[in-house]
């Protein structure tokens, strides 16, 4: 986001010797007058240094990057800013964390409360001196006037300041001038988390607490018909059993007495519709679907009218199954429901969602619901869906005065989470006779994206809504003369969600494999013919492309693709029994990433276990200025291990029902499994902000261990995810 608003900044009070300036987050308009800080910077006389923001921590260093952004231009001790997590109200009434943007959003506004207290602090340093500003400099939380040897502490000075009008446009760090941002430092609350201090909100206890599990439908559109609780209600630790829209909540005095009790009830469904869904069957639908052409999405040139002039086609289908999110912690909700108020305490993305879902709920007025968000052990878009929290609220207002916790068990959120959607796409490249890719088509299909709310008939009939569940497919980067993407919605009862990187991976899997064939094809070096489709031997390509307001420029993706290949010496021999596979993305975040991966089969691999191994990864990325590199490494790491799982696990459903149930059945990677190597060099972009970086590394991963296997086992890996029969 960029901050146009000049004076988005403003005292807000000056009754506790602190100095506290809010600032707008959303700011755009330049209508001071009514301006209503939704963050908070406050400097104290202790000389303790507070961000109140609303950004969750779900493992991607936030509590580290952004009193990093602000300390630069504070220039104040990094170890004395802290961030206070904020909770939804009037002001702060646009909180939510998601799309990779923490950094990239906080980035503008951080940096100036930051230049703009430190010249406060300064201003009453100097007024206190007697001196010009301009003659004083700061360090470490400290104003100090090198003439007459003087200094004053930044809490000494905050009362003070706080009395002194809020300048205007105070002027920026060159990126020269930084001393803290692009330092690789430690997470600082690393040692919390390590050690069991991190409450997360399966950790939240609260007097007199229960617990509750939910028994919900068994089948998609299925309702219950009958429900004998008797035994259950007996049953010692059972607290109570409560019907509720969503199914049969078992309240106990522990988890296992309410798992237990649940176990016990005796219920009668009735099927509905979707109760017979099967994924096979719907993934032949998308397979008959790609067959036409569906909803045109963007073209270039004569589209896929110019395939039929080619002198060579190339066709390939490809096909990515139902994902689930599979967060370490189970997704969980604490709620006190009273006569009048609420409290909350969620792992949510999505705070004020969570405090309007508990106001509608108990009918009571927003502004009577707290909802204190907790520590996320795992999101990857799973905690964006407050499904969870509404459950937990129809519960607590059911047992008013008493504090219930709703658990979901692992079996609950792979049966009945939200999901990654299924797709199918079908890719097509003209080849002209001096062996240039001369025409692309890509039609992809799937599931639109719902997960929130249903789509009316007329946002599904606009090209501009559903690109956004095509991303890796219309933003194609590379410069082929004609081009045509478009998508077609085949429907489910399957509920589809947001999943990391959303709708990108399948995409990407799709295109940059068929990259990779289409080089194998004309045999010609991928990277070379990468590099080639990105203009690098035609000036008459342009370098910047424009998608709706997501920008690419190829000039970028070229770097990535430059610096990996040296990275990994690609054009170096290749130990025997391996090979190399590689894959490139620009995400919409403007993020550049590529991978080179170092493969072999591993005939010998036990039931369950990856029949491959990736035992190096060189990974390039550009995401502009760099804040924290050890986050940008943890983040491609992240990104790698999470990307290497879904090469291994499905998520498949008979009769209305989801096959798997819990990490036996639906697989992550282990630890021999994981690459022994991930090396990571960062570009020094000319970028002037930083870009997103938790989305943008999973996307290329997948297609590049693909590409690899592909050489090796001699046929064409196109569907997820990989079994020992597919490399055969």
């Amino acid at each position: 986001m960029t901050t146009t608003r000049r004076d988005f900044i403003k005292l807000v009070s000056a009754s506790s010797g602190a100095l506290i300036l809010g600032l707008r987050l959303d700011a755009l308009s330049d209508e001071a007058a009514s301006l209503e800080p939704n963050a908070w910077v406050s400097i104290h006389p202790e000389g303790s240094v507070l961000i109140r923001i609303g950004k969750s921590e779900m493992g991607q260093g936030v509590r580290t990057s952004l009193p990093m952004i602000l300390t630069e231009e504070l220039d104040a001790d990094l170890s004395s800013v802290k961030i206070e997590q904020a909770s939804p109200s009037e002001v702060f009434n646009r909180l939510g964390t998601g799309g990779s943007g923490s950094i990239m959003r906080m980035w503008d506004p951080l940096r100036q409360a930051g230049a703009t207290a430190r010249a406060m602090l300064v201003a009453a340093a100097a007024a206190r001196w007697n001196v010009d500003p301009l003659t004083c400099t700061t360090s470490a939380g400290v104003v100090h006037h090198s003439p007459t040897g003087r200094t004053a502490k930044y809490g000494d000075l905050a009362a003070a300041a706080s009395t002194l009008p809020v300048p205007q446009d105070v002027p920026l760090k060159k990126r020269e001038d930084f001393r803290l941002i692009g330092k690789a430092l430690h997470r600082t609350d690393g040692p919390d988390i390590v050690t069991g201090r991190a409450v997360y909100g399966l950790d939240v206890r609260v007097p007199g607490m229960v617990f509750a599990v939910l028994a919900r439908p068994p089948r998609f559109g299925a309702t219950m018909a009958k429900l004998d609780s008797k035994k259950t209600e007996s049953m010692p630790g059972v607290v109570k059993v409560v019907e509720i829209p969503q199914g049969v909540a078992v309240v106990g005095t522990t988890t296992w007495a309410a798992l237990e009790g649940r176990r016990a009830l005796l219920i009668e469904w009735k099927n509905g519709e979707g109760s017979d869904f099967d994924s096979d069957e719907h993934a032949g639908k998308l397979r008959a679907a790609t067959e036409h052409r569906n909803m045109v999405i963007h073209t270039v040139g004569n589209g896929a009218a110019d395939l039929e002039l080619a002198d060579r086609k190339i066709e390939a289908l490809y096909e990515y199954g139902f994902e689930a999110h599979a967060p370490v912690e189970p997704v969980n909700c604490t709620v006190l429901a009273e006569e009048d108020r609420c409290t909350i305490w969620s792992p949510t993305q999505t705070p004020n969602s969570v405090q309007a879902v508990g106001a509608h709920v108990l009918g009571i007025d927003r502004s009577a619901v707290l909802v204190n968000v907790m520590m996320i052990g795992g999101g990857f878009g799973r905690r964006l869906g407050h499904d969870f929290d509404r459950e937990a609220v129809e519960i607590a207002s059911r047992m008013k005065g008493t504090p219930v916790q709703l658990v979901w068990s692992r079996e609950d959120d792979m049966k009945h989470g939200y999901f990654q959607a299924a797709s199918a796409h079908r890719l097509a490249a003209g080849i002209d006779e001096s062996g240039r890719v001369t025409s692309w088509l890509h039609r992809k299909t799937s599931s639109p994206h719902n997960a929130r709310y249903a789509f009316s008939e007329k946002e599904r009939a606009s090209p501009d809504v559903v690109r956004g569940w095509a991303w890796g497919v219309y933003d194609n980067p590379y410069a082929i003369p004609s081009m045509e993407m478009s998508y077609g919605i085949v429907d489910s009862p399957v509920l589809i969600g947001p999943w990391r990187s959303v709708f990108s991976p399948p995409s990407v899997f799709a295109r940059e494999c068929f990259i990779d064939e289409i080089a194998m094809e004309l045999d010609r070096d991928p990277i070379d013919l990468r590099l080639e489709l990105l203009g690098r031997d035609d000036e008459s390509i342009p370098h910047t492309l424009t998608f709706d307001e997501d920008k690419s420029d190829r000039r970028r993706l070229r770097g990535v693709l430059d610096a990996v290949a040296k990275l990994s010496r690609w054009n170096a021999p290749v130990k025997k029994g391996h090979a190399r596979g590689i894959a490139c993305n620009v995400f919409h975040t403007e993020t550049y990433i590529a991978y080179v991966v170092d493969v072999s089969l591993r005939p010998d691999a036990p039931d369950g276990a990856l029949p491959f191994r990736v035992h190096s990864v060189a990974a390039a990325v550009d995401c502009g200025v760099v804040v924290n590199p050890n986050g940008v490494r943890q983040q491609v790491e992240s990104g790698v291990i999470w990307s290497l799982s879904n090469m291994k696990s499905e998520i498949t459903f008979r009769e209305g029902a989801a096959e798997q149930s819990y990490y036996s059945d639906f697989p992550v990677v282990m630890i021999d499994e994981t690459p022994a190597v991930i090396d990571v060099t960062i570009i020094e972009s000319d970028d002037d902000r930083p870009h997103g970086l938790g989305e943008p590394t999973v996307c290329p991963f997948a297609p590049a261990v693909a590409n690899a296997l592909s050489r090796l086992a001699g046929n064409r890996i196109r569907k997820l995810p990989v079994r020992a029969g597919d490399l055969a």
